[in-house]
């Protein structure tokens, strides 16, 4: 199947109430394990791409390792998203490359500086069919002990959510609801703000993007540190979390943190086992596949199992 938009995926996740795992990969083994668990549970994917990965691996390498899956699968819906693109250079290099969706990243302006640009991004894309999307709020861990108004300043805005939507044209939003990047996401509870989630999605009726939202698998974690690695203190969004964002609106869920945690879990397993190993394929194999079965656990708890 060709590459599509994210939108056309998105938009029936939308319509059906469920959410579709838009997965981070920098090279072939995550590539293959995303299809691979896409392929064994029929589910739609979203393959994320920051500039980093494209830097690391090529744009047009990327492009070509997912156009071969993609027709190597041709009955999963995939698209091939820019994830976190920070100015208009790294968008049209990537909708040079072969890209089917863009996310402009300008959260970090001012609120009219965001929206100009984005509003430039979704121009230069919506004519060729290119889906755009855009983050509103900073993306960081809110504790409990934080006041209403240091809250405030940090998540999301409902009102300006929906004026952002409207005034853009963008096909779905990353609204800041209390999460954060990478492995140490909170000190305490998870603590995501539901009633202002709930609030953007009645405003603005779009598909909804939960970033930040790696959920720190504890099997992984334990086989990571076990064999030498140092996550201490760190603390992702619980399964029963997700599902209640989902339930709320959320239908593209970001994950990266947890592939990384497990693939390089495995690598160091493999290698602790055999330190003679020289074979690659026979460290990187091991890790390609417990990836794969991290995705399809991601899939189950998003809903987006069966729907291909």
């Amino acid at each position: 199947m060709p590459l599509i938009s994210a939108k056309a995926i998105l938009d029936d996740a939308n319509k059906n109430g469920y959410a579709v795992g838009a997965f981070n990969a920098n090279n072939m083994e995550f590539l293959q394990a995303i299809f691979a668990a896409a392929d064994s549970e029929k589910s739609p994917i979203i393959i994320a791409a920051s500039e980093g990965a494209m830097k690391y691996a090529g744009q047009e390498m990327l492009y070509s390792m997912v156009k071969t899956l993609s027709d190597a699968y041709p009955q999963i819906p995939a698209a091939l998203h820019l994830d976190h693109g920070s100015n208009i250079k790294a968008v049209m290099t990537a909708v040079k490359a072969g890209f089917t969706s863009v996310m402009i990243d300008a959260s970090h302006f001012p609120y009219e500086e965001n929206l100009k640009m984005t509003k430039q991004i979704v121009g230069v894309c919506h004519p060729v069919g290119i889906s755009v999307e855009a983050e509103l709020g900073r993306l960081q861990g809110v504790e409990d002990n934080v006041s209403v108004a240091e809250r405030d300043a940090v998540l999301v805005n409902p009102a300006e959510a929906h004026d952002f939507v409207e005034s853009s044209g963008i096909d779905f939003l990353a609204p800041a609801i209390g999460t954060s990047h990478g492995a140490f996401k909170f000190k305490g509870e998870a603590k995501l703000d539901f009633e202002r989630l709930k609030k953007v999605k009645e405003l603005t009726g779009i598909p909804l993007v939960l970033h930040g939202a790696s959920s720190v698998p504890e099997a992984a974690s334990k086989k990571f540190e076990e064999f030498g690695g140092d996550l201490k203190g760190a603390k992702g969004v619980p399964f029963d979390v997700l599902k209640e964002a989902v339930k709320f609106g959320i239908n593209k869920v970001n994950t990266d943190t947890d592939l990384r945690i497990a693939f390089l879990a495995k690598v160091r397993e493999s290698v602790a086992g055999d330190k003679s190993q020289i074979d690659p394929r026979k460290i990187f194999g091991p890790a390609r596949d417990y990836v794969i079965e991290v995705i399809r656990e991601r899939m189950k708890v998003l809903g987006s199992s069966g729907r291909v």
